[in-house]
């Protein structure tokens, strides 16, 4: 092959890594704009009425998973099979968006939390690598670690939540029973707290987690 071939080949297959991650590029774009909205709808559980309406939200975001599985499908047929890490990186945060919302619905819904294997069954997707496209146990960690912060910041919620109906006396029985099932998830959070802190977790958490604004 003379230099001029070799120069000509090696141009061909620069175009076609740069077609295929363009395409790549479409699909995973799709995906994130689905994921902003589903993770809008489900941020409404953070609002004074949230709990109130959660089953209907999990029930519309549940309705969206069927297209994250039609769009991962198409996903799929962008790339060589078995180059999956090689074009990882351009959708590893996107899966993991998408690991964190199928986890906050299965919490919300179960106060469970989501298995690997739930999650890909959700996303129509593998959980074994041999199998094709799969999630990756990385990228499932990384999407409960996401769960993890979300849930924290909803426990503060729920306390100033709490404190706030405090002020309330409630006479009607409905409200006051769902009002005793606040109180109820406020002092599993606290215990939670006071645990970690008899364990010395707290402590340690603080001295590995890296400073940050």
């Amino acid at each position: 092959m003379s230099v001029s071939d070799m120069f000509i080949t090696l141009q061909e297959v620069l175009t076609a890594n740069r077609d295929i991650r363009e395409e790549i590029s479409k699909v995973v774009q799709t995906l994130e704009q689905m994921a902003w909205e589903i993770l809008m709808l489900l941020q409404g559980v953070h609002q004074g009425a949230g709990f109130q309406d959660i089953s209907n939200k999990c029930q519309k975001a549940r309705e969206h998973f069927g297209a994250f599985k039609t769009q991962l499908a198409s996903l799929k047929t962008k790339f060589p099979a078995d180059q999956y890490y090689r074009f990882h990186e351009h959708w590893r945060f996107m899966l993991q968006r998408l690991v964190f919302l199928a986890a906050f619905v299965v919490y919300l819904e179960t106060e469970t939390l989501v298995t690997r294997e739930a999650v890909t069954e959700i996303l129509g997707i593998e959980a074994d690598r041999e199998r094709g496209f799969h999630l990756d146990i990385e990228d499932y960690l990384s999407g409960i670690l996401t769960l993890a912060s979300e849930l924290s910041r909803l426990a503060v919620n729920s306390v100033i939540l709490d404190s706030g109906f405090r002020l309330l006396n409630l006479k009607n029985d409905s409200l006051r029973k769902r009002y005793d099932g606040l109180k109820y998830n406020v002092k599993k959070t606290e215990e939670v707290v006071y645990d970690s802190s008899i364990r010395g977790l707290n402590k340690e958490a603080a001295k590995n987690q890296p400073f940050c604004y």
